[in-house]
């Protein structure tokens, strides 16, 4: 996934006024038409012309996108404190895996994620190439005039985002602005990365853009390289699993770990089997697996499969599919 990942600093007060006071936005263009969208969720179609009077926050996303999910928690609490002060955030889905172009994908992750703003279904990128954008999350701020006075790329600087949309809504004539900001409660993988010891990058399984990628994985992998074993089968964009009992294995070194995986066939369940350093993960288990490292993969969407405590080091994951017709796509880590 195409992302700068920033790191946001917590201001004091004093910090913050001095933010406030040196904000400088200029225009960057305006506001362009949602007219390519495939459809709309929770809205009925919205254009640059209806949407004048109201500051806009136009967020590209994409379900799978961790570095997105991460954004999410704040997306929410913007949404929810300012819409009945003018803001309207809007989320265009450009989808980056096949299954992110099913709708009804779309709609059931909208609705897990609590994603209850408009979304603009962008599945032939004509929204996104309308902007020239080229991330997820990418986040652009628009003033009740239709102009586009900042833009976001990736993660971080959650306050002065924040501070740009309060001035935005102060400029188009909003009194009843307080200068707090929001605090979230952030779960499961919308917790911010743990960046001091994030050494794994992103890294996709298909054959087109694998990297380290050992063909006969011994039981000593080097960092950030990963293999198989079972009957698969390699596509350029995926791996599928031909019969019971595959695995993946991955070394990696981060507080987390994450696979973009689903089942092939639609509404069918594959069993999986974790293990870290050989064992089961215990307290190092993610959210979609249990302490015995057991889970299912029902759904094609990001699974945190690790979320270790401290202190974080080198380790070996392996993943056993207890079936067939799972398809793997990406490993992320946080």
């Amino acid at each position: 996934m195409s992302v700068v990942a920033a790191r946001s600093g917590v201001l004091g007060s004093l910090g913050k006024r001095m933010a406030r006071t040196a904000l400088q936005l200029f225009t960057e263009g305006e506001l362009p038409s949602f007219a390519g969208a495939n459809g709309w969720l929770n809205s009925q179609p919205l254009t640059p012309a209806g949407l004048r009077g109201k500051v806009v926050l136009v967020d590209f996303w994409t379900y799978t996108c961790i570095n997105w999910l991460r954004t999410l928690p704040y997306l929410r609490a913007w949404s929810e404190k300012y819409k009945n002060h003018g803001l309207v955030v809007i989320g265009v889905h450009t989808p980056e895996f096949p299954f992110e172009h099913n709708v009804d994908n779309v709609r059931r992750a909208a609705k897990d994620m609590r994603v209850d703003y408009p979304i603009a279904i962008d599945s032939d990128y004509a929204i996104w190439r309308a902007f020239n954008n080229e991330y997820w999350p990418a986040l652009y701020f628009v003033d009740a005039q239709g102009r586009i006075r900042h833009h976001e790329f990736g993660e971080g600087n959650y306050e002065q985002s924040e501070m740009i949309i309060q001035a935005l809504l102060r400029d188009a004539g909003v009194t009843d602005i307080r200068d707090d900001l929001v605090s979230v409660d952030a779960r499961g993988a919308e917790v911010p990365a743990d960046w001091a010891s994030l050494k794994s990058p992103e890294n996709y399984v298909g054959s087109a853009r694998t990297k380290n990628f050992e063909s006969r994985p011994s039981a000593n992998l080097r960092l950030n390289h990963w293999g198989l074993s079972g009957d698969w089968t390699i596509g350029p964009h995926a791996i599928v699993l031909n019969k019971p009992n595959g695995r993946i294995a991955y070394r990696f070194h981060a507080r987390d770990l994450h696979l973009v995986m689903g089942p092939a066939a639609r509404r069918t369940t594959v069993r999986m089997r974790v293990r870290i350093d050989g064992q089961p993960p215990g307290a190092s288990h993610g959210v979609d697996a249990d302490d015995q490292g057991d889970g299912k993969v029902s759904e094609q969407r990001l699974h945190q499969l690790i979320r270790q405590p401290k202190p974080i080091i080198d380790r070996t994951f392996e993943i056993e599919f207890l079936d067939p017709g799972v398809e793997a796509f990406a490993f992320t880590f946080g």
